[in-house]
C-alpha cells in the first residue's frame, strides 16, 4: 500500500524578504494612485492579509518611504548597463544605455509625481531631504562608473578619459530627457544626442571658420 508523501511547507519569508515583496506589489499602485492608495489594495496585490503589512511597516507612511527609496534605487539601471555587450559599436552601446536610463527616470518620475500630486511632500524632514536609506549621490556615481566601462574598448582613440566622457554623457542624457517648456516631449531625440556627442555639431573642418 502506497502512502501519500507528506507535503513539506515552504520556508517562511524573513522580515526583509516580506518588506521587499510588499514594496514590489505596492509600487505600481503608488504610481497610479499616489498617497490615496490603501493598504487593503496593496495587501490584495501582494496576496497577503492587510495585517501582514503592519508586521514589517510601522504605518502606511513608512511603506511609502520604502517605495520612494525603491523607485530611486539605481540597481536596475546598473544591471542594464552592465549587460550591454561591449563588442558592438559605441553608438549602439550608448543607445542601449540611454534607453535603460530613460526607463529608470520614467519609473522614478511616475512614482514621485503621483505622490507629489496627491499631497505628499516631506514627513518630518527638512525640505528636499531624501527619504531614509536613500543616497542619491552614490547612485549617480555608480551609474557614471558603469557608463565609463562602455567607453573602455575605445580608450586609446578617445579625446578624454572614459570617466570624463561618462560624466558628460550622463549630464547630456539627463538634460535631453527633460521636457522642454511649451512642448509635450523632450526637445531632442536620443539618437540625435548620441550622434552629436560622438561626432560633434560640425560636418567637417571647413565649417569651423
Amino acid at each position: 500500500m502506497e502512502t501519500t508523501p507528506t507535503r513539506r511547507r515552504a520556508p517562511g519569508m524573513s522580515a526583509e524578504q516580506r518588506r521587499t515583496m510588499i514594496v514590489a506589489a505596492a509600487l505600481p499602485l503608488v504610481a497610479e494612485h499616489g498617497t490615496t492608495v490603501t493598504t487593503s489594495q496593496i495587501a490584495k496585490a501582494a496576496g497577503i492579509g492587510e495585517a501582514t503589512i503592519f508586521r514589517v511597516f510601522t504605518d502606511k507612511e513608512e511603506l511609502l518611504d520604502a517605495c520612494v527609496v525603491e523607485a530611486l534605487r539605481p540597481d536596475h539601471v546598473l544591471d542594464g548597463i552592465a549587460a550591454i555587450p561591449l563588442d558592438q559599436p559605441l553608438a549602439d552601446r550608448l543607445a542601449e544605455a540611454a534607453e535603460t536610463m530613460q526607463a529608470f527616470l520614467t519609473r522614478m518620475g511616475t512614482v514621485l509625481g503621483a505622490l507629489h500630486a496627491t499631497g505628499r511632500h516631506t514627513r518630518g524632514r527638512p525640505e528636499g531631504a531624501p527619504a531614509p536609506g536613500l543616497n542619491r549621490d552614490a547612485g549617480i556615481e555608480q551609474t557614471r562608473e558603469a557608463l565609463a566601462d562602455l567607453f573602455e574598448p575605445e580608450r586609446d582613440s578617445l579625446r578624454l578619459p572614459p570617466e570624463r566622457l561618462a560624466a558628460l554623457f550622463q549630464h547630456l542624457m539627463f538634460a535631453g530627457m527633460r521636457r522642454v517648456p511649451g512642448t509635450a516631449e523632450s526637445g531632442v531625440d536620443t539618437e540625435a544626442l548620441i550622434d552629436v556627442f560622438l561626432h560633434g555639431a560640425l560636418t567637417g573642418p571647413g565649417e569651423a571658420r
